[in-house]
């Protein structure tokens, strides 16, 4: 849906509201928030109500409204859908529950109504609608907390209750937009992002997401977004019910939906963050000062214990306090008329308190230092309070903020300690306000998150299922046929298996090709030297199964990887790598990447993993083949694409100057 379908009903001049109570809520937060445009109530059953005298039906309004609230049961609502697309209305509004999320009946209730909008966008159905806290727009049957901006940052979320909780913050954040889409029967998240995005007042937008239907057109709507200058911003709550077709692996088990969300926020440059504190901290950082260029910071405050909580609470949040550099530390000693030891964070302890000039040139010195972002740790006093020594030292970070060219955030040690008067007073000096020093240095790291990258996503169709699973014998000749690096190996019977290992060449490897999990059962066994070893070792997996697989033992691995490559609907296609063979399950160390993915972001995702150092050359140990490790990562990758294939290898077995697929499996997809 283009952006300019949906201008009329998210920027409405004219308003019909259907229904009673839900109504007359609705108009009611349209009051609050001063609206001066046009309303109509549309009631059959009533004269007047709230003031306002009730038209019969929507055909016998005035005008054609731009937007329909429409507050009446599931059956009535598809009416009252109809009679707005009759009527040419910008859009529609429907609050009623027990459509799709019903079950198969609501399922049908919902085909109706959107056989009803036609080509009208309807926001919902099960939804809170939105508020337009810059025109005053409401269409919003509840309380909310939103009041009138200039401009703002917009929130677009599939929870009414959630979204009703963020518009109540109190930190001085201005919402220009609500938006809750319930149902995504016709609007969708994307199309909301592209629509709030086209509005020059809306500073960045914040996404609460439970799932998505289509990536690419959710990936469009983030460079759209991008295009524009307005950052975005996700929190991702919810698991998907999309299990892996490949069961038996271990990449469905240890990349999951997960990680294929993040990996797809991560592309498109989209913050990521786990509470909706870090998500309206976050908002805010970005509505004051935009994408952080990066997480190195420094931190100012009055007390040792604060820069000592600053500091240990940074490594785990993806942030740093470098040290000044030789000159400001000098600079800053002198200042503070060497009574103070120069650290970042810094303590400039409280002989300056009050003494705003002073202070202006301490931390104008101390934001010279070629840092990212600046964070002040102030904690006000309660509101009955007089907090009027604490406004010299906002300031003077205000001005150096300014001088310097640093972003500035203020926080408090402790989140209360940062009232709503204080949060909009810090506002209107250029801070941004972020309540708690954990909240804070989380939306720092999610406001630093890089420009996206412009690349397509590999995808599947999203009804694709799962077809035949090849067992390892079949996977890797599959494999070896596309050119990669498979040991020689027979598929055999029991009693041929040692005739077999003596045309491979010793030292072998027996396999059962009966389980997938072999070694949980004596399925494998490795090392073997002569022919009377593979007899005894085949002879053992007969109970599992009279197959076999005997290939040739690769030695002198320096590292097993994973690397699964499957479709995680509806995202797509995606890689994960991580540490292979009995370590896959112990480390749980993977990275999740979407595909395509150039080498040097597979490269990138390796130097990731907890395992890194044994492919690098851990403590004097020759290092492994990482370039033939990428070389078949990516071969494996374009052949999963190419074939429809979900292709799981674990391990990858690198060495010091080649790499092995020592097990795989692969399961079509249909």
């Amino acid at each position: 849906m283009a952006a300019e379908q949906l201008r009329r009903l998210l920027d409405p001049r004219s308003i019909a509201f259907v229904g009673g109570r839900r109504a007359l809520l609705a108009i009611e937060q349209c009051r609050r928030l001063g609206y001066d445009g046009d309303i109509w109530l549309v009631n059959p059953t009533v004269a007047e109500l709230a003031g306002l005298g009730a038209y019969a039906a929507l055909e016998a309004l005035p005008a054609v409204p731009d937007a329909v609230f429409i507050g009446v049961d599931a059956a009535k609502a598809i009416e009252a859908v109809a009679a707005a697309a009759r009527a040419g209305a910008g859009g529609a509004v429907v609050y009623a529950a027990g459509f799709a999320e019903a079950g198969p009946d609501g399922a049908a209730l919902q085909n109706r109504l959107i056989e009803a909008a036609g080509r009208m966008p309807v926001i919902g159905p099960n939804c809170h609608g939105l508020v337009n806290a810059i025109s005053g727009a409401a269409l919003w049957p509840d309380v909310q907390g939103c009041g009138r901006v200039e401009r703002g940052v917009a929130i677009v979320t599939q929870s009414g209750n959630l979204a009703i909780d963020l518009t109540m913050q109190q930190r001085g954040l201005p919402i220009a937009y609500v938006v809750t889409l319930g149902n995504q029967a016709l609007v969708s998240i994307a199309d909301c992002v592209r629509a709030v995005a086209a509005d020059e007042r809306v500073t960045a937008i914040g996404l609460h997401i439970e799932g998505i239907d289509d990536s690419t057109a959710f990936a469009t709507s983030a460079l759209a977004a991008l295009d524009r200058s307005v950052p975005l911003v996700a929190l991702k709550t919810g698991a998907t019910d999309a299990g892996a077709a490949i069961t038996s692996t271990h990449t469905a088990s240890l990349a999951g939906p997960a990680p294929a969300h993040e990996a797809l926020f991560r592309r498109y440059g989209i913050a990521q963050v786990e509470t909706a504190e870090d998500l309206l901290g976050t908002l805010s950082v970005l509505h004051h000062h935009g994408r952080l260029p990066g997480t190195r910071l420094v931190s100012l405050s009055c007390s040792g214990g604060e820069a000592s909580l600053m500091a240990d609470l940074a490594p785990p949040r993806g942030v740093s306090f470098p040290p000044f550099d030789e000159q400001t530390a000098r600079h800053l000693t002198e200042l503070l008329d060497h009574r103070v030891s120069v650290a970042n964070p810094l303590d400039y302890h409280t002989f300056i308190w009050g003494d705003q000039p002073r202070l202006t040139d301490v931390f104008t010195a101390a934001l010279g230092s070629g840092v990212d972002a600046a964070i002040l740790v102030i904690d006000f006093p309660a509101a009955e309070l007089d907090d009027s020594d604490w406004w010299p030292t906002v300031n003077a970070f205000a001005d150096a903020s300014k001088r310097s060219g640093v972003p500035g955030l203020v926080t408090s040690t402790l989140p209360e300690n940062l009232p709503a008067p204080v949060c909009v007073g810090l506002r209107a000096t250029g801070l941004a306000p972020i309540p708690g020093v954990a909240a804070c240095l989380a939306a720092t790291a999610a406001a630093a998150t890089p420009e996206p990258s412009r690349r397509e996503l590999h995808r599947v169709p999203a009804n694709a299922g799962s077809g035949v699973l090849l067992d390892e014998a079949a996977a890797k000749q599959f494999l070896a046929k596309a050119g990669l690096p498979v040991p020689p190996g027979t598929a055999t019977e029991v009693a041929a298996a040692p005739r077999t290992a003596r045309e491979i060449g010793f030292p072998v490897v027996i396999k059962s090709l009966a389980v997938a999990h072999r070694s949980d059962v004596g399925g494998v066994v490795v090392g073997l030297e002569d022919e009377e070893a593979v007899a005894a070792a085949a002879e053992s997996m007969r109970r599992l199964g009279t197959a076999v697989l005997v290939e040739r033992h690769v030695t002198g691995t320096v590292a097993e990887l994973l690397v699964g490559v499957q479709n995680d609907a509806p995202v797509g296609w995606t890689l994960t790598v991580g540490a292979g063979g009995v370590l896959a399950e112990l480390l749980d160390d993977t990275a999740t990447l979407l595909l395509p993915s150039p080498d040097t972001e597979i490269e990138d995702a390796l130097r990731s993993l907890r395992m890194w150092p044994l492919l690098a050359g851990h403590r004097a140990r020759p290092p492994g083949a990482v370039g033939a490790a990428i070389a078949a990562i990516t071969r494996v990758c374009e052949l999963a694409v190419e074939t429809s294939r979900e292709i799981e290898v674990n391990p990858l077995l690198v060495g010091r100057d080649e790499v092995w697929i020592a097990d795989a499996l692969i399961q079509e997809l249909v």
